[in-house]
C-alpha cells in the first residue's frame, strides 16, 4: 500500500506595504512548490494559500522568508492586515504603525478567522469598516472600528469603538480585545456574534479606555 504523502497549508504573502503585490523573485519562489496541475488559492484577505510536503515546511519558510514572502497559519487566527494602496506615501499614512500592529496580532489563536484592516486615510480604501477590527488613520492618530461584516443578508458596518488612539495605544487596546474574544469567545463564534452576544458595554469595561 502506498504511504499516502502529508502536505502543510501555509498562507503567504508580499509582507504589509502599499496594496498586495508580489515581485518576480518572490513569484519565482513560490512556482517551485506549484503542480502543474495545482492550483493557487488567493483569498479576499491577501493571501495566497499554498500546499507544500510536510518534511519540507522549514526549507520553505527559510526560502520564502529570504525574498521577502510572509508565511501566517491557516485556520481559527488573526490574518494579516489587510492594506490600502497607500497613496500619499508610507509614512504620511502610517505604514510603519500598520507593519508593527501586523507583527502583534497576525497568526494570534481565536475562535474564528479574523480579517484586520488599516487605511491611511478617512477615505478607507483598504475597507476597514467592513471587516471584523478596521483601523483609520486621522492626522496623527487613529480611530479603531470593531464588528464589520461583509457578507451575508446581515452584512454590517462596524462600530466605532474608539478614537484619537495613539499608535501604542492603539497596539494596546486591540491586543486587549483580542485577549478577551479568545478567552471568552464560543467556538467558531465571529467576533461580531461575540460583539452581540457580550454587548459592546462588558467589551468597553473589559479593554478599557
Amino acid at each position: 500500500m502506498e504511504q499516502q504523502v502529508k502536505t502543510v497549508r501555509l498562507a503567504v504573502n508580499g509582507g504589509i506595504g502599499f496594496g498586495a503585490k508580489l515581485n518576480a523573485k518572490q513569484l519565482l519562489a513560490l512556482a517551485k512548490y506549484i503542480k502543474e496541475d495545482s492550483e493557487i488559492e488567493l483569498t479576499t484577505f491577501q493571501q495566497l494559500y499554498i500546499d507544500v510536503l510536510e518534511d519540507k515546511v522549514d526549507d520553505v519558510k527559510a526560502e520564502f522568508e529570504k525574498v521577502g514572502l510572509a508565511i501566517y497559519p491557516v485556520g481559527l487566527y488573526v490574518k494579516s492586515l489587510r492594506t490600502c494602496g497607500f497613496c500619499k506615501g508610507a509614512e504620511e499614512e502610517g505604514m510603519p504603525v500598520a507593519i508593527e500592529l501586523n507583527n502583534r496580532i497576525a497568526g494570534r489563536e481565536v475562535p474564528w478567522p479574523l480579517r484586520p484592516a488599516y487605511t491611511g486615510c478617512p477615505n478607507a480604501c483598504g475597507e476597514p469598516l467592513i471587516n471584523d477590527i478596521g483601523v483609520i488613520k486621522k492626522r496623527d492618530h487613529f480611530d479603531l472600528y470593531i464588528g464589520g461584516k461583509a457578507t451575508g443578508e446581515n452584512a454590517r458596518t462596524a462600530i466605532k469603538f474608539r478614537e484619537g488612539l495613539t499608535p501604542d495605544e492603539l497596539f494596546e487596546t486591540v491586543e486587549k480585545l483580542l485577549d478577551f474574544y479568545k478567552e471568552n469567545g464560543k467556538k467558531r463564534e465571529a467576533l461580531w456574534k461575540f460583539i452581540n452576544r457580550v454587548g459592546i458595554d462588558e467589551i468597553n469595561v473589559t479593554v478599557g479606555a
